[in-house]
C-alpha cells in the first residue's frame, strides 16, 4: 500500500481523470466481478478501508458522495448525481453520504476475494 493512488472522477461532458448500512441490490456477479445498485441513507459514513485487488466503478444517480483518500485522507472528490467515479485496486478511502439526501448508485466491482478489508485508517503523511 506504500503506492499513492488516487480516486478519480469523471464528469459528464468533463474529460477523465481529472460501509455503513447500505442497501445493496446485486445485479450479477461472475469470475470475481459484480454489479449492484446500492442506497445510502443521507449522513452515513462508511469506515476506512479498499477492495484489495477490485476496481470500483461508482455511476451516482441520486444524491453526493464524498471518497475522502490519500496520505492522511486529506484528498476528496464529492460525486453528485451523473457524476461517475473509479477507485482504483488498493486505494484506502471511505465515503460519506451528505447530509441532505440518501444516495442511489450504480457499482461495478471487478478483482476477486476479499472484496472489502477494512483497515484503521489511510497512511499517514
Amino acid at each position: 500500500m506504500g503506492t499513492s493512488r488516487s480516486v478519480h472522477l469523471y464528469r459528464p461532458g468533463e474529460p477523465g481523470p481529472e460501509t455503513s448500512d447500505t442497501e445493496r441490490r446485486q445485479q450479477w456477479v461472475r469470475d470475481g466481478r459484480w454489479a449492484a445498485w446500492i442506497r445510502n441513507d443521507a449522513g452515513d459514513v462508511s469506515d476506512w478501508h479498499h477492495h484489495a485487488d477490485n476496481d470500483t466503478y461508482v455511476y451516482v444517480s441520486g444524491g453526493s458522495l464524498t471518497f475522502e483518500f490519500g496520505m492522511d485522507g486529506a484528498e476528496h472528490v464529492v460525486a453528485s448525481a451523473g457524476d461517475f467515479v473509479v477507485v482504483p485496486a488498493q486505494t484506502v478511502h471511505r465515503e460519506t453520504t451528505s447530509p441532505d439526501a440518501d444516495l442511489e448508485a450504480f457499482v461495478i466491482r471487478i478483482g476477486g476475494e476479499p472484496e472489502h478489508v477494512r483497515v484503521d485508517g489511510p497512511e499517514p503523511a
